[in-house]
């Protein structure tokens, strides 16, 4: 009979899942972590087993991360998310020396050795202004979606200034710009290289190094994948699915805890 292991990663906006059937991925999920994380958990957890057509028997090892790591009542183990992001991404990319992920809520910066351990790192988890909930604010005021701040933001190359590091008075400060009649992919172009700002102020306090590999719910976002390869001034990869590098690292420490 076949053993699996699951890694958990319940963030503060989304929730993930992915299960490895030795150390290959055979499945993956992701949903909005809503108002009761918990239940989340469990449905991600249930909804795996039913389409993978497996027993809870054969799973080896549950390991959870993530914003609500001790609140997944049937992991096996808790394990902290900058780990986690780490023995993914070494897992998709091992050559990767550096890691930058932002979520919803916080935002991180990684260093790795040659064999994927953690050397350092600096999180950003006090200040919306860098993360993804920022990039909701500033969509919500210009009427758009998210992904439709990415594609026009990709193609701008107006060079306006958002200068508040305070997602509250950023927010003023993009009001009043629209109240100048600047375009939105002005504003939005702006909001991205605000956020990348960030960011290199962020990994500028580590000895960071090439590759750098960008997950994260904002990776996807075409946007800043270009604003952030500009202000660090160097190519930076994405995963193919970027959400999952945090719950990827939870099933791996999983299946090496036998």
């Amino acid at each position: 009979m076949k053993k699996y292991s699951v890694g958990i990663d319940l963030g503060s906006r989304m929730s993930k899942i992915v299960i490895l059937d030795s150390k290959s991925i055979i499945y993956s999920d992701v949903k909005d972590t809503g108002v009761n994380p918990k239940n989340t958990a469990k449905q991600l957890f249930e909804r795996a087993l039913s389409k993978l057509k497996i027993s809870e028997n054969e799973i080896i090892n549950i390991f959870s991360t993530g914003y609500g790591r001790n609140i997944v009542p049937f992991a096996d183990k808790r394990i902290t998310e900058i780990s986690c992001h780490a023995k993914g991404v070494n897992f998709l990319f091992p050559d990767a020396r550096t890691v930058i992920d932002i979520g919803g809520q916080d935002s991180k910066a990684i260093l790795l050795d040659s064999n994927g351990k953690v050397t350092d790192f600096m999180m950003n988890d006090r200040c919306a202004a860098g993360t993804g909930r920022f990039l909701e604010v500033v969509a919500n005021i210009l009427e758009l979606t998210v992904n439709e701040m990415s594609r026009i933001s990709a193609c701008g190359n107006v060079e306006l200034e958002i200068n508040s590091t305070c997602v509250v008075f950023a927010e003023s400060e993009i009001v009043g710009l629209i109240s100048q009649g600047k375009k939105p992919i002005e504003i939005i172009y702006a909001v991205h290289r605000s956020v990348a700002k960030r960011i290199l102020n962020l990994i500028s306090q580590l000895h960071w190094k090439e590759p750098v590999v960008f997950t994260g719910g904002v990776a996807k976002n075409k946007g800043m994948q270009k604003a952030i390869s500009s202000a660090l001034k160097t190519e930076i990869i994405i995963p193919e699915n970027p959400l999952i590098t945090g719950a990827l690292g939870a099933a791996i420490f999983a299946s090496e805890d036998l």
